[in-house]
């Protein structure tokens, strides 16, 4: 595609890339998964993983962004032109399946840094996050209007992700991700060494965070499988597989791109980053238990549990810079939670620009405003429930699919030995011949089962007790919306239909 937006450096491809991968799951998700699946026994699955799914689709989705030089509905219709709707699917997931709650939950981070300056949540933390925060409702049906902070917060939120997905690439998402990343990194080691000082933090990351339970990891046990099970999971949601915005990335970046190293070093840096910060939720929860005299088990919780009522409960036993802490901390998830939001966005617009040939500023300014709209509905008192169901449908089979459909495509239709080619030709690194086998076996082997598991429970139990009714409706409604805005999209007017397959003249000879 003529006049394409270019990175300006691989330094700003990677922090873009890390800032996508960073997010919020790495501070709530990974620590309790660690601590439910065999403490750091769980950290050899999780790198295996790694090695075998996570960097094998990494550098799958860095290629075919690179070969194609396109988004993904452009680059899946490059390869086969029938495969453009399952291009548009995953950028439309991320975007309306994800953006759309993720942003109010950058909101309620952005109420709860203010809440950190006077600790203005009180003494009890999961009553004020519940009855006065949220004021939930009794159900997903029960809207009963908007938590008007809430949506200042979600707004906010969005005005953000438009100010920088407006500019073209290196001015925007480069700028920001080269100040943003830098500031994560320092501000989370503080919170770590903070976390470590404190009294009982250091027992609770070696009993609990560092504990090596060999048996829990068992491949004989059906217990043991499922740990290995949630570990390949893990690092598929953490690493930004399956959305598109890798892909759409990697089609900025120059002819000549080392696109191994690149995909390796996003994944060490990504799984780094979820071990490290690991350290500050289980110094700062140990210090918290020993100080109310409980057990860790009884302190931990899982996702938004952990940042909105068991860390503030923490922060109010801290015997000094509770305030200070408690700003730190916010303002560490609210940029992580950006970083990928506009990721998130970009994904989207970069599918939309290519598509229809339209100005860059307008797409992302009519898509912010249409995601604002999207976003009140999770701003209202039934707000929790609905992402929570949202969010469940979304990574347990969207994303998850999507990921399946790239291994197809790369494959078995392309086949990876043309990939393997391309990569070779304008990389420093060399791919093995592995790689093929793990693309087109190992990996949509282990999807699939995780995408079998998921429907299994499915059917076993409604998902958290939720009304089927509301399961089908939001989170089966989600999914199949996204679907029938991927088949209208691919099915309207082409402005690009000649070039589908039309390398440039330089790209044919690195290919051939």
């Amino acid at each position: 595609m003529q006049g394409r937006s270019v990175w300006g450096s691989k330094l700003g491809f990677l922090l873009a890339a890390v800032g996508s991968a960073v997010g919020l799951g790495n501070v709530w998700r990974f620590s309790y998964v660690s601590y439910s699946n065999g403490g750091g026994a769980f950290l050899v699955p999780y790198i295996v993983a790694m090695l075998t799914v996570g960097i094998p689709l990494m550098i799958l989705e860095y290629g075919l962004g690179h070969r194609e030089k396109a988004s993904p509905p452009l680059a899946f219709a490059r390869i086969h032109h029938l495969w453009e709707p399952f291009g548009w699917w995953m950028p439309i997931v991320a975007f309306f399946g994800i953006n759309l709650f993720y942003a109010v939950i950058i909101g309620w981070c952005f109420n709860y840094f203010l809440f950190a300056l006077d600790l203005g949540w009180g003494l009890e933390t999961e009553a004020f996050f519940k009855e006065h925060f949220l004021k939930v409702s009794s159900g997903p049906f029960a809207f009963e209007g908007i938590r008007w902070p809430i949506f200042i917060g979600a707004m906010f939120t969005w005005v953000i992700c438009w100010f920088i997905c407006f500019k073209e690439i290196r001015h925007g998402i480069e700028k920001a991700s080269l100040l943003f990343m830098p500031v994560l990194l320092v501000m989370t080691i503080i919170l770590v060494v903070w976390s470590l000082r404190l009294d009982g933090a250091m027992d609770a990351v070696r009993d609990h965070y560092l504990r090596f339970e060999w048996s829990a990891i068992s491949l004989r046990t059906a217990a043991g499988r499922s740990v290995w099970i949630a570990a390949f999971g893990q690092i598929f949601f953490t690493l930004s597989l399956g959305f598109g915005i890798m892909i759409t990335y990697a089609s900025y970046l120059p002819k000549k791109s080392d696109i191994t190293s690149n995909a390796i070093i996003t994944c060490l840096i990504d799984c780094f980053y979820s071990i490290f910060a690991g350290l500050a939720v289980f110094g700062t929860i140990g210090y918290m238990a020993q100080a109310k005299g409980v057990e860790f088990g009884e302190a931990i919780a899982a996702g938004p549990g952990l940042a909105f009522v068991v860390y503030p409960e923490a922060i109010n036993q801290l015997p000094a810079g509770n305030r200070t802490f408690g700003a730190l901390f916010f303002l560490v998830l609210i940029i992580a939670g950006i970083s990928s939001a506009i990721s998130l966005t970009e994904a989207f617009t970069c599918s939309v620009c290519d598509k229809f040939n339209v100005s860059r500023k307008k797409t992302v300014s009519w898509l912010c405003v249409i995601g604002m709209g999207g976003s009140v509905i999770f701003t209202t008192h039934a707000g929790l429930y609905l992402l929570d169901i949202v969010d469940h449908f979304v990574n347990s089979y969207a994303l998850i699919l999507g990921g399946i459909l790239e291994c197809v495509l790369v494959g078995w239709l392309l086949k990876t030995s043309k990939m393997r080619k391309h990569i070779h030709a304008v990389s420093g690194r060399r791919v093995w011949p592995l790689w093929d086998i793990a693309i087109r076996f190992v990996v949509p082997v282990v999807l699939m089962s995780i995408l079998l598991g998921s429907l299994y429970q499915e059917f076993s139990s409604a998902y958290e007790g939720y009304p089927v009714g509301a399961l089908l409706l939001f989170g089966g409604g989600t999914l199949a919306l996204s679907r029938l805005g991927a088949f209208v999209l691919s099915h309207v007017a082409w402005p690009y239909q000649k070039r589908t397959h039309a390398h440039t003249p330089d790209e044919e000879t690195l290919l051939t």
